[in-house]
């Protein structure tokens, strides 16, 4: 089987096509069309089977991307899926929503001239014919332990360490604020990169595997953190990081200038069948207004495609510096362009626009210019005196990232957190300044990728499973 590899000296780079721009702007559908067989295995004999694979060493999950796409390339893909998902909770959602030309793809050894192997389309691709020929089943354990584990947030780091908790045999309770399952990818994610529908089965499974679900429940007064330590074995911290980070400048305070999050988790829920009043009444909604959005990451792209897809008459993205040095995925930028938004490289918002007391009108910015290299080694940015030009606005977005709320509101003063208000955890085991409570994914690391998150995850829950199991065995040992 080994001629079927190293297809990439005769077949070029395809990903699966791409619905029609006219056709994918009225709608929250996914735009990629899924994989026919024979493409999905004829992209994945492109792979080279390298010595040294750098898809895998740039994968936060250590995918072992060349085996299964050898598999897939012989047809072989329920070996496929079983490889990939031994080392990923959610193959099916990274496979969507991974910035893959910033990590595996992005470092492929065949990219240069050849362009890279399609890994993010076909490890979706093996994933949902898992699902379609029902090789994916709940993990229930083989044996209960007779202890459980409080987990708080139903995000990709809580869920990703639920799963690995409840197939090792321990009663799992998550508790969330939220009335779903699923953290920013319900409501941060936009539909056309990530169905609902595609994490909602998962939380299904996850409840037919037995974990316990507490929806609508705030760890704070009336459910504090030591109530939780009181039920459970160990605990583990994943509330992710929700605040948005603010901006200044004259306006600033009008209305019609919104965070990101509200904006996106407005449309999100109405796309959930929710009735959202913000989204009704306007304030929250994009259709028939000038939009300009704020940010150069992935957030941004979701707001300005949402936009789109609203009936915005015109979606500018202003972000400070140049499109190389843009932080957000480029294939998210390719399809925003092609969808009709317009990108203001090198340039910012120095005031906002409008009559005191009414709606936003307009946004003055001012063009930019990279200076010298910080410490880290990224140009900083200067504005350019008298380059100030105006951008007509009635809805303002601020995607420019996102700071952790504080977590000594969850009642225990003994959690210590970074300068930037993070929750320290020891390096290796993960756990907090409190005995017994672990940490991980964004509220650890800051704002990051959902693949991160689940990377966390699954390695906080393998350093609980350790001291849960030391603390039994050191008091049976006193007994």
């Amino acid at each position: 089987m080994a001629d079927r590899m190293l297809q990439f000296v005769r077949l070029g780079q395809q990903t699966p096509d791409k619905r029609a721009v006219p056709e994918r702007r009225q709608d929250f559908d996914e735009i990629y069309k899924s994989f026919e067989p024979p493409r999905a295995a004829a992209q994945a004999s492109r792979c080279s089977q390298c010595g040294v694979p750098f898809c895998s060493i740039h994968c936060p999950l250590s995918n072992n991307i060349p085996d299964w796409l050898k598999l897939t390339a012989e047809g072989r893909l329920q070996e496929a899926y079983e490889v990939s998902s031994a080392t990923n909770t959610f193959p099916e959602i990274c496979g969507r929503i991974c910035p893959q030309d910033r990590l595996c793809e992005g470092n492929c050894v065949i990219e240069r001239g050849f362009e890279s192997v399609t890994i993010g389309a076909v490890e979706r691709y093996i994933t949902d014919t898992a699902f379609e020929m029902g090789w994916i089943t709940p993990g229930r354990p083989r044996k209960e332990l007779g202890q459980s584990v409080g987990i708080i947030g139903a995000g990709p780091a809580g869920l990703a360490a639920a799963d690995i908790l409840r197939r090792l045999g321990y009663a799992v309770h998550v508790y969330d604020r939220y009335d779903r399952v699923g953290g920013l990818m319900i409501y941060g994610i936009p539909n056309f990169k990530l169905e609902k529908e595609i994490v909602l089965r998962r939380w299904k499974l996850m409840e037919e595997a037995g974990i316990v679900f507490h929806l609508g429940a705030e760890i704070g007064p009336a459910l504090p953190l030591a109530t939780l330590r009181e039920r459970h074995a160990s605990v583990l911290i994943a509330t992710g990081v929700y605040k948005a980070r603010d901006i200044g400048g004259p306006g600033v305070g009008l209305p019609g200038i919104v965070p990101a999050l509200s904006y996106l988790t407005a449309s999100n829920r109405t796309g959930l069948g929710d009735t959202v009043e913000s989204f009704t009444d306007g304030s929250l909604n994009a259709a028939g207004k000038n939009v300009v959005v704020i940010g150069g990451g992935d957030t941004a792209m979701d707001c300005v495609r949402t936009a789109v897809r609203q009936g915005a008459i015109s979606v500018s993205c202003l972000y400070r510096r140049d499109k190389a040095n843009m932080p957000g995925s480029m294939r998210e930028v390719k399809n925003a362009e092609e969808e009709g938004v317009q990108f203001i490289w090198l340039s910012a918002p120095e005031a906002f626009l409008g009559e005191t007391g009414a709606s936003v009108t307009g946004v003055r910015a001012v063009r930019m210019r990279l200076g010298m290299a910080d410490p880290s080694g990224r140009q900083s940015v200067e504005p350019i005196e008298g380059s100030s030009f105006t951008l007509p606005a009635d809805l303002v977005i601020k995607a420019l990232g996102f700071e952790p709320e504080d977590v000594h509101a969850f009642g225990d003063k003994r959690l210590e957190v970074s300068r930037n208000g993070t929750l320290k955890v020891h390096h290796k085991s993960f756990m907090t300044s409190v005995p017994g409570v672990f940490a991980a994914g964004d509220i650890v690391r800051g704002a990051s990728l959902v693949v991160w998150g689940i990377r966390d995850g699954r390695d906080a829950a393998a350093q609980m499973h350790e001291f849960i199991q030391s603390n039994a065995a050191t008091q049976i040992a006193a007994e």
